[in-house]
């Protein structure tokens, strides 16, 4: 690949976007290469969770608008949508966004995709298309006022206000700020505490969640948990079996993932 890094360090694989000259922006071949390197994790049955972060100095700066205007026009993206990411529903993987800088526009929609948003005390979110003619459709307008309630989003998104790690935690939609220089090892701890667990049960509580949401009430989610996919196939595995074993034998588990 030529603009995205991966690295798999056992259960654990990391995604860099890797055009640091321009803040990440990125451009059509970085739209693919982010497709291919998501496809590669929630393919492989060995990683268990992914981060996602920015090379350089900042995370994204969204699109790149030099590539936009030669071409006339925004290409059509991906099977799964901006960057490979922003309608990828049915991955229900753990996926960190660990944000060392600038996340606008389309970087700050990568970031909201994720699970989880770890963030050093110099990052920055805004969603500021309107302000270069655009609309920030990529997921950004919907997720924010999903996440953080239609008010205070509408305030980021109307006047294309620019928001910092510590207001983002404020908001709700950054789990949490370090920093700058401790990002690497906070990523690392939420990792860690992820790793404790079932990773069959964390998908099947990922996909609950998420999914639980679409549905038209609680009583719903709540009924119809027990057919979502991964819900499934945890209620099936040898984790679920092996969660009760190793407590009443007390020992730690040894999770099979399967």
């Amino acid at each position: 690949m030529e603009f995205v890094t991966v690295d798999r360090a056992e259960r654990i694989t990391r995604i860099t976007l890797n055009r640091p000259a321009v803040l990440n922006a990125i451009n059509p071949r970085m739209h693919d290469e982010l497709e291919a390197a998501f496809n590669d994790f929630a393919a492989d049955a060995d990683q268990y969770i992914c981060v996602v972060t920015g090379a350089g100095r900042g995370f994204c700066s969204g699109s790149d608008l030099k590539a936009v205007a030669e071409a006339g026009s925004h290409r059509s993206y991906p099977a799964h949508g901006y960057a490979g990411l922003i309608e990828r529903f049915d991955c229900p993987k753990p996926i960190i966004a660990a944000v060392n800088g600038v996340a606008m526009g389309g970087g700050f929609e990568v970031a909201l995709a994720c699970d989880i948003i770890v963030a050093s005390e110099s990052a920055v979110f805004a969603l500021p298309e309107p302000l270069v003619g655009a609309v920030a459709l990529g997921g950004g307008v919907h997720r924010l006022a999903r996440q953080i309630g239609l008010k205070q989003a509408m305030g980021m998104i109307l006047a294309s206000r620019r928001v910092s790690a510590s207001e983002g935690a404020a908001l709700g939609f950054v789990n949490e700020v370090v920093p700058d220089g401790e990002l690497e090892a906070a990523t690392a701890r939420w990792c860690d505490a992820i790793l404790k667990a079932s990773p069959m049960a964390i998908r099947a509580s990922k996909e609950a969640a998420m999914r639980g949401l679409d549905e038209a009430s609680l009583s719903d989610a709540m009924r119809l948990q027990a057919d979502y996919p991964a819900f499934a196939a945890w209620r099936s595995s040898d984790d679920a079996r092996e969660g009760p074993r190793a407590f009443a034998q007390k020992r730690a588990p040894v999770w099979k993932g399967r």
